[in-house]
């Protein structure tokens, strides 16, 4: 394995708990998972669904951004829902970040989410 090395981004919400936003590990780069926290206000983004992923994926780009990382560079998501029927309405917010080849995925659906959010996805990147 190779050196650990943390990345932080201020455009990101701060993590809530004993986690980083990301670790990078040779070129690979482990992205933690966002809700839709306003990383300026640290409160959940007001809105429906789409909104909610919108903000998910910028906050997301953010930690990209500070690995030197992006879209392009995503080999798997994984997108965590309160509700399947937002999945539909997920997808279509997705399609705005992402472009063919897109990245493997799964999408699961669980009872509960931090601080009362309906999304969460975190990433997989690699950047050699």
């Amino acid at each position: 394995m190779g050196k650990r090395s943390i990345i932080h981004s201020e455009q990101a919400p701060k993590a809530i708990g004993p986690y980083s936003q990301a670790v990078r590990v040779g070129g690979a780069l482990y992205l933690s998972g966002q809700t839709p926290l306003d990383p300026a206000t640290g409160e959940l983004v007001p809105g429906d669904i789409s909104a909610q992923a919108r903000r998910v994926f910028e906050n997301l780009a953010a930690v990209l951004a500070a690995a030197g990382a992006g879209f392009d560079d995503v080999v798997r998501v994984g997108i965590y829902l309160t509700d399947l029927g937002d999945f539909s309405a997920v997808n279509d917010v997705m399609k705005q970040y992402f472009r063919e080849p897109y990245p493997a995925r799964s999408t699961i659906g669980v009872s509960a989410l931090p601080r009362g959010a309906a999304v969460e996805i975190d990433l997989v990147a690699h950047r050699e």
